[in-house]
């Protein structure tokens, strides 16, 4: 079962003062570029794993002009709170462990993950999931921290030689658990490397679309110039693929 740590009282209390949390998808840095990513959403049947708040679900729906939303989490707090925040009959929400997660076969025109994929230790197993529960020429849009992020078994900035702030690089080539104190001790999160992800895609039988090494733009930096240090390595590693 894939950790459940959205649940602990004081991460949850901690991630929902997030930017991304209290602005939804305008607070997410990298969601105008995932955005750009998306296909055409009109008519369509959308899985949204790992979907939180529900930010992405409700989107998809209003501003999309999806047929059908289906959101999967296993945070009963999150899932609360996405329920609360929804009056619409065509969007629903399901508490599941996306570990062993069971799709039903082409039945989605888009799956799509935000920041979830790097929780799940049998990324393979729910990949095949998703690739099965897609329709012939269906899309995967989804992001996860980037591995040059969760490399190290220290994830933090620290003092190069010379005096400025770096980011370190270590430990890439081993894959695997990674523990970290990020809002809450102990939460554990799966390092692996980029040709892992794509190989992963490709072996499934995915048409890889687009990938993107995240960064900040220079209109974004002008209207956030505390995103500067995003410019000096990547955090979020965002891929599209299709069926």
């Amino acid at each position: 079962m894939m950790q459940n740590i959205y649940d602990h009282e004081g991460f949850f209390q901690g991630y929902s003062q997030l930017s991304r949390s209290v602005h939804g998808l305008d607070g997410a840095p990298e969601w105008e570029t995932l955005r750009s990513m998306l296909p055409d959403l009109s008519g369509a049947s959308v899985l949204d794993l790992g979907c939180g708040f529900g930010w992405f679900s409700r989107w998809a729906r209003e501003h999309g002009s999806a047929e059908k939303v289906i959101g999967v989490d296993v945070s009963e707090k999150m899932l609360a709170r996405g329920k609360a925040e929804t009056q619409d009959s065509n969007i629903s929400y399901i508490k599941a462990d996306l570990e062993t997660l069971e799709l039903a076969s082409e039945e989605y025109d888009l799956v799509y993950s935000s920041l979830a994929f790097h929780y799940i230790e049998n990324l393979q197993g729910l990949l095949k999931e998703v690739y099965r529960s897609l329709k012939p020429g269906g899309s995967l849009v989804c992001s996860v921290e980037h591995p040059i992020y969760t490399a190290s078994s220290r994830a933090e900035w620290i003092q190069h030689p010379s005096g400025h702030q770096t980011w370190p690089v270590d430990h890439y080539q081993q894959e695997g658990p990674r523990t970290t104190n990020w809002l809450a001790e102990g939460v554990i999160k799966q390092h692996r490397t980029m040709g892992t992800y794509l190989n992963m895609l490709i072996g499934l039988g995915f048409t890889i679309t687009h990938v993107e090494d995240w960064g900040p733009s220079e209109a974004q930096l002008a209207a956030h110039p505390e995103w500067e240090e995003e410019g000096h390595r990547p955090m979020f590693l965002l891929m599209s693929a299709r069926k």
